[in-house]
């Protein structure tokens, strides 16, 4: 009893099972599957997988950084326009001197008249009149008389009458006011031109940097090139064994199935017992579940696979090699010396081009500690004009120049710093010794891995020969009633597990070749 509901339990698995195959068929003929080639699946991960995608972008960038250092060769142009409001003006004198300039006038008329008096008592004494008689009433006298005659007044008028208080003064206003430009609002522009002449080979060097690190990214896309390109290989001939050993699985369960008929029917003929058919029965379940687990593992495969190329997860795909009956056995080429495979592989690259890089880096470092020279020109532009009295218009003038920087001492950074790069080239020196050492043990144990599987191959499709032999003896030798059934099953057993390992070894043997090809640096791009 309790193996009949065994039966019964796995036969209502065995009814869903075909069920979701039913569902899923529908779904197929809804949507007509997508037929894929290797090729195609790596070209669709190509362009649809992200790390790519980014290491293409920082590959654009390093593109972009060589153009930035070429730049460096050329002359750098600017131009600078400020305006500026202040709130005092500019003053070229002082309070005290702007005074003396504007009563500059006043001042000269104060002197001249003193002058004129001193001149024309100079005058009454040539007319040798002492002081004492001067001073008494008969020589006041005189000198009254005289200053009234019509030549002395002529004389005192042309010495006191002039007025040259008024021009001196206004004379000295202007000036004053043009030592008092208005800058209230202040315009000015500049353009200024700069050429390298010699800054110690820096800028030779950074762009020499600048296209060893454009190499360097492009080695560093190239390894995750080849990581997409082998993970897609693995997804895709995976599919591959999946769908192989799904379509034994309806091979095993379709035979097992049948002779499940044909022991009902010998049952009731009377030449086959009921153990024999219940033996039977349970490895025809047994081939259901397996043909179960083989199409939900064929369909999270593809699952898989279509998320590795960028399709939706429930796209409908199939495999150009899904309906082959054996796998193909892929031929090596010859084996590439070490020198070629060290040239090929991305990541000997990239360490080589990070010790040259670093040995450029100490050269920059060292140009930091030699002079720098450097032309220059300018033409500034003012309003006020500056070269003209600051006029309230523009006014400008060319400058042109050397500028000369002799770095003297800095505490020894720029030695340090060179140390320091002298340094990590070393390091990327040793780290590439060693890698070298690592790919040629690599290549090696994949050549070996290769060679194995290869025998292994062989080895499995002679023992799928002898297997697919023994079940035809097996078979008519059960159908003349010779051989028993648990003979009969065993060689179908037999046969199915030395099918599945032929499979396994096919596909184990393209994943192998796949890894050769990633040893020996065969995923790469085109330069």
């Amino acid at each position: 009893m309790r193996f009949n509901k065994m039966c019964d339990m796995t036969k209502i698995k065995t009814m869903a099972a075909a069920a979701v195959i039913m569902l899923a068929g529908a779904a197929a003929y809804a949507q007509s599957p997508r037929i894929l080639t290797l090729d195609e699946c790596r070209d669709m991960a190509i362009e649809s997988n992200r790390d790519l995608v980014q290491a293409r972008t920082k590959v654009q960038m390093a593109d972009y950084d060589r153009k930035i250092a070429l730049a460096n060769y050329f002359p750098k142009v600017s131009a600078t326009g400020a305006y500026m409001y202040n709130t005092r003006s500019i003053q070229l004198v002082s309070d005290e001197q702007s005074d003396r300039l504007r009563n500059a006038g006043t001042t000269v008329q104060q002197k001249v008249n003193e002058g004129a008096d001193a001149y024309m008592h100079n005058l009454l004494a040539q007319f040798g009149l002492s002081s004492a008689i001067a001073g008494s009433p008969l020589g006041q006298a005189l000198i009254d008389a005289i200053k009234n005659t019509e030549k002395w007044r002529n004389i005192d008028q042309a010495l006191h009458g002039a007025d040259i208080a008024t021009p001196i003064n206004e004379i000295g206003r202007e000036v004053d006011d043009a030592l008092h430009p208005d800058s209230h609002n202040l315009v000015i522009g500049v353009v200024s031109v700069q050429q390298p002449v010699f800054v110690g080979g820096k800028i030779v060097l950074s762009n020499q940097m600048a296209a060893l690190a454009r190499e360097l990214a492009q080695g560093q896309y190239d390894m995750k090139y080849a990581d997409i390109l082998t993970d897609i290989d693995q997804a895709y001939w995976q599919i591959v064994s999946v769908a192989s050993k799904k379509k034994l699985a309806e091979s095993y369960s379709d035979l097992l199935h049948q002779m499940v008929k044909d022991v009902d029917v010998m049952v009731q003929a009377g030449v086959a017992t009921k153990s024999d058919a219940l033996q039977i029965k349970v490895k025809a379940n047994e081939a259901d579940m397996m043909l179960t687990k083989a199409t939900n593992g064929l369909v999270l495969s593809k699952m898989l696979l279509c998320k590795k190329v960028g399709l939706p997860l429930d796209t409908e795909i199939v495999l150009s090699d899904e309906d082959i009956e054996s796998v193909p056995v892929p031929v090596p080429g010859a084996p590439k010396d070490l020198e070629s495979i060290y040239a090929d592989r991305p990541e000997t690259r990239c360490l080589d081009l990070a010790g040259k890089i670093y040995d450029k880096k100490a050269g920059v470092v060292r140009a930091d500690m030699m002079p720098q020279v450097a032309l220059m020109a300018n033409y500034i532009l003012t309003n006020p004009n500056i070269y003209n009295g600051f006029q309230k218009n523009f006014g400008g003038a060319f400058s042109f120049g050397v500028m000369v920087n002799v770095p003297i001492f800095h505490g020894f950074e720029a030695l340090n710093k060179t140390r320091k790069a002298k340094a990590e080239a070393t390091l990327y020196r040793e780290q590439l010794a060693d890698a070298k050492d690592l790919i040629n043990l690599q290549v090696t144990q994949q050549r070996k891995i290769f060679e194995e599987t290869l025998a292994k191959v062989n080895m499995a499709e002679s023992n799928l020969e002898e297997a697919e032999e023994n079940m035809k003896k097996a078979t008519t030798g059960y159908e003349a009633g010779v051989v028993d059934t648990n003979t009969m099953l065993g060689s179908q057993t037999a046969w199915l597990k030395a099918h599945s390992e032929y499979i396994d070894a096919g596909i184990e043997l393209q994943m192998a070749y796949c890894s050769i090809k990633k040893a020996e640096g065969e995923y790469k791009t085109e330069k």
